[in-house]
């Protein structure tokens, strides 16, 4: 079916049977309302990845190697004592809310058998934790850091001096200026952690006296963003609703009329969730912008039809021929800027992040209902509203002065850009080039933290306590040896071999009654070795056997070769030693080196490592002096430390640093920002000294932890959203070159789009904003927005040239009804949603700028850029009419949509292959001319060639 017959067919059988079409719409919303019930709620931005992510798989296996969780920091400022939070009062509270987060612990649904909650063992606070000092010469005494509340100033000085003597807490659970007390509640799951803020807050308002508290942490951050968010959604949208609704009705004052954009609007919306819903995917961070997203989306088109139909409407006319009059000239545009927009936002399922995929299908699908709607519900609507409803409607009936004002101003803008059209082509090429400079200085950053704005209690929090602590921001750097675990080669049997010859004489010496002992493990050596056994299989199996001729020379009352078969075992019970990596003295100095590295890049405040537990241990072990708080040179001496440790009041808390074979050790960093510029300036420290301090065993790294992994998802969905925003590009701009039927036209529509993004992201990029999620997100709206008043102008700007035969003439009258139709859309939706700006959340506030920004600034390229392109490049664009030709049959339109159709090809595969540009570039270089040579032998088939000459016969 053409084109042509679809307008009529749907807009005829809209207004004849507008009954009928309002019931099916209501029957087709209600069905998809009745899935919403069903929602599931994801606000965990972990799901930004694939479960099958590296990082994510590797920060998962972390967190179970090292019995990691994520945590909720609860700090407690005194400003007011001279003593800070060291005073019997604030500890008292401190060690009451100690005592209730133990507690906040809940059955789980899933098990009913277990809790889940706060994870108790693993709280940090002054009463859970040890002071670790002497107990006399060579002893090391563990004792709670606070046992109970002081009762005087002194024992709360006290406990201040202990807590200071320990380099594992000064800065992390005090700070350096005792006024701070930090709390570290782990939990079990993250998503807990609003549950989990929430009692908090009930608990510490029962406080009272100079204490302030605050809450902070990325887990409570998200979840909280996550629940605020949804509440934030209901009352942001709903209000810009009514703004629009306002603005509409003061515009058309007629406020039956003005009701039929909110049902578009109400109906896309609700539809499109209830698909969402309905296929099963969660709504998550991103899914939960559609509404905004859409609404502008649906509200433009019907805008467009009221304009006009306020603009032609005439008692005498009446509403059928009228509406009937309107969509003919609209149906076109309508449907360009729908397929365009939805083209453009289906392409968001080419980013390799899922939750991006279902959002831009879904808005796909949205601004194809949306259309739907618009063009059968609206003519239908018209058709319910009574003629004498209309009285005193349309621009014939509104005051001549105001209706003047604004056609004055758009009559001398045509008559304007028609004689400067050079001039403003100067201009446009000036403020492109300077935004281009401005784009250059873009900095890619985000972090969820500042999703709130300064005045919210987390952002508060975050504030205040990275000025106090080493940071809230946790990452854990894991260090693990390079190479697989060695075999015994020829030359580590050797080796040892010869160590065991000096051993054997020693033990010989010491139990003469067993002279062959040293000849007969030489040989047990030799004949047990395999170079395809681990050197910790061989070891382990070498201390089992002598192990087992120990036992059989004990049970035979051969004591004294028991007693030499047990030392050979402890020989190579040390050899074993030697090969766990985090006891080597050389390999724990190096970690501490890496950390001095790492506090010198001034993002990190503290961080920890089971090379901080042995030097502390260490010290103690000595005389207590701050120069002993060093590694001792030994690897007897690291484990005996290690030994020391596990007979402390929380001996787990080592595994939380190393693992139990000492294969891999984890730093627990803790950073004062959250920025992914920053968590990146760390990363780029650690490979840098990697490079430049080789380690003494080859040793390999890798991240962990929210803060990292927050890093990659974001640099992973802009660098995404970036290469589908440039694919969306290209489609739009192959859909336009196609419909058009002219490349030339396809690029014109495609510049109020370029102007506008180079505009506001060359602003961006000069005042110094990140750009981040909400930025990057909102690339997709600008393209739909900008191509939408584009596409309207340039189709009616053809059909008007069609019947004047002269753009002078047009551009008179498409400074008209479609001009005026324009600016209604911008102001309509450009102030309907300045109420997001008073929302708390920062990415509201960036969508009320933005979408004001967009429909502002794309509204006046559109009126300014195209009529002054239209003018300098009329003899090109408005060419003599001749019979439409297959776009295969026009060589060029062919070939550069070709062209256009590889680059799409090759962005999308950059993104899914690890073939890297170089290739890619070469698939191009080969694909393009290869494509050329098909569109060349195309147009020069038999059926062109019969077009071409019924187009020569119809011209004579």
């Amino acid at each position: 079916m053409r084109k042509t017959e679809l307008k009529q067919v749907v807009t005829n059988l809209s207004v004849k049977h507008y009954k009928g079409v309002t019931i099916l719409l209501v029957l087709f919303t209600l069905s998809l309302a009745s899935l919403i019930p069903r929602i599931r709620v994801d606000t965990d931005p972990e799901n930004m990845l694939s479960e099958d992510e590296p990082v994510r798989v590797f920060h998962n296996q972390t967190k179970d190697n090292f019995s990691l969780s994520d945590i909720v920091v609860v700090g407690i400022i005194n400003e007011h004592n001279p003593n800070g939070v060291f005073n019997p009062a604030s500890l008292g509270k401190i060690y009451e809310l100690t005592e209730f987060a133990r507690t906040l612990r809940w059955p789980d649904e899933e098990n009913p058998d277990s809790q889940v909650g706060v994870v108790e063992v693993d709280l940090l606070a002054p009463s859970t934790v040890d002071h670790i000092g002497q107990g006399g010469p060579g002893v090391v005494k563990f004792e709670w850091l606070m046992a109970r509340p002081p009762a005087t100033d002194d024992e709360a000085l006290e406990i201040k001096n202990k807590a200071m003597s320990n380099p594992l807490l000064k800065g992390t659970l005090v700070s350096e200026d005792g006024k701070a007390i930090c709390l570290y509640l782990p939990l079990t799951s993250k998503d807990l952690s609003y549950k989990v803020y929430s009692e908090l807050k009930r608990k510490i308002a029962e406080f009272a006296g100079d204490e302030e508290y605050h809450i902070t942490g990325l887990p409570v951050a998200e979840d909280t963003f996550g629940v605020e968010m949804f509440i934030q959604m209901a009352v942001s949208a709903p209000l810009a609703m009514v703004v629009i609704f306002i603005l509409m009705l003061l515009f058309f004052r007629k406020l039956v009329l003005v009701i039929s954009p909110m049902i578009v609007a109400l109906v896309s919306v609700i539809s499109t969730m209830g698909l969402l819903i309905g296929f099963g995917y969660p709504v998550h961070i991103m899914s939960s912008m559609i509404p905004i997203f859409l609404m502008p989306i649906a509200v433009v088109d019907s805008v467009h039809i009221l304009s006009e139909f306020f603009d032609r409407y005439k008692p005498e006319k009446g509403r059928k021929d009228t509406i009937l009059e309107v969509m003919g000239n609209l149906f076109a545009p309508m449907l360009y800027t729908s397929l365009t927009s939805a083209a453009g936002f289906a392409s968001l399922a080419l980013t390799p992040i899922p939750p991006v995929q279902v959002f831009g299908v879904f808005v796909a699908v949205g601004i194809m209902i949306a259309w739907l709607c618009t063009i059968t519900f609206v003519p239908a609507y018209v058709m319910m509203i009574k003629e004498e409803s209309l009285a005193n409607f349309g621009s014939a009936s509104v005051h001549e002065h105001k209706q003047g004002r604004l056609g004055r101003i758009l009559s001398f803008a045509g008559r304007f850009t028609s004689a400067r059209a050079k001039t403003i082509l100067v201009l446009i090429l000036v403020i492109s080039a300077s935004a281009v400079y401005g784009i250059t200085r873009i900095q890619i950053n985000d972090n969820p933290v500042k999703w709130f704005s300064k005045r919210h209690p987390i952002r508060r929090a975050d504030i205040e306590l990275n000025k106090h602590f080493g940071g809230t921001y946790m990452a854990y750097l894991v260090l693990e040896a390079a190479d697989a675990e060695p075999k015994v080669e020829h030359e580590y049997l050797d080796g040892l071999r010869k160590q065991w010859l000096q051993k054997g004489k020693a033990i010989t010496a010491d139990f003469p009654d067993s002279p062959n002992l040293t000849a007969e493990v030489e040989k047990l050596l030799l004949d047990n070795a395999s170079a395809d056994k681990t050197r910790r299989q061989f070891l382990n199996e070498f201390i089992a056997l002598a192990q087992q001729k120990s036992n059989e020379a004990e049970n035979a009352d051969r004591i004294h070769e028991a007693d030499a078969w047990y030392e050979v075992a402890g020989f190579f019970e040390m050899e074993i030693e030697r090969l766990k990596l985090f006891k080597q003295p050389n390999i724990l100095e190096y970690v501490g080196n890496l950390q001095q590295h790492l506090k010198s890049t001034g993002v990190v405040g503290k961080s920890n490592s089971v090379a901080n537990v042995v030097k502390k241990v260490y010290q103690e072990l000595t005389d207590g002096r701050e120069e002993n708080f060093k590694i001792p040179v030994s690897s007897a001496a690291v484990a005996q430390c290690l030994l020391q440790f596990q007979s402390s009041h929380n001996p787990d808390d080592l595994w939380h640093l190393v693992t139990y074979d000492y294969d891999r050790a984890n730093i627990w960093i803790q950073l004062t920002s959250g920025d992914n510029k920053d968590m990146e300036k760390v990363v780029k420290a650690v490979d840098e000294f990697f490079a430049a301090n080789p380690p003494p065993a080859r040793l390999k790294h890798d991240w962990a932890g929210l803060t990292y992994i927050n890093t990659v998802w974001q640099d992973k969905m802009v660098a995404g959203m970036l290469q589908s925003f440039m694919g969306s590009f290209i489609i739009v701009f192959i859909m336009m070159a196609i419909l058009f039927r002219s490349a030339l036209w396809g690029i014109v529509c495609m510049i109020p789009l370029l102007v506008t993004i180079a505009v506001i992201y060359g602003v961006i990029g000069l005042v110094g904003k990140d750009y981040d999620m909400p930025v990057a997100v909102l690339s997709a709206l600008t393209l739909g927005m900008a191509v939408d008043f584009a596409i309207h102008f340039l189709q009616r700007s053809r059909t008007s040239f069609a019947r004047t035969g002269s753009w002078k003439a047009s551009a008179q009258k498409m400074f008209g009804e479609p001009a005026v139709a324009i600016c209604r859309n911008v102001a309509v939706i450009a102030i309907g949603f300045l109420p997001l700006l008073a929302a708390p959340l920062v990415p509201y506030k960036t969508v009320g700028i933005f979408l004001c920004a967009i429909m502002a600034l794309s509204g006046l390229v559109t009126l300014t850029a195209l009529p002054a392109i239209l003018t300098v490049l009329e003899k090109r664009l408005f060419k003599p009419a001749a019979a439409p030709k297959s776009a295969t049959c026009n060589c060029g339109l062919c070939f550069v949509v070709s062209a256009a159709a590889v680059v799409l090809l090759a962005l999308n595969l950059n993104q899914y292959t690890v073939s890297g540009w170089s290739k890619l570039l070469v698939f191009s270089i080969i694909a393009i001319p290869v494509m050329a040579l098909i569109c060349g032998i195309m147009s020069r088939r038999q059926a062109c060639k019969v077009l071409e000459n019924k187009e020569e016969n119809d011209n004579v």
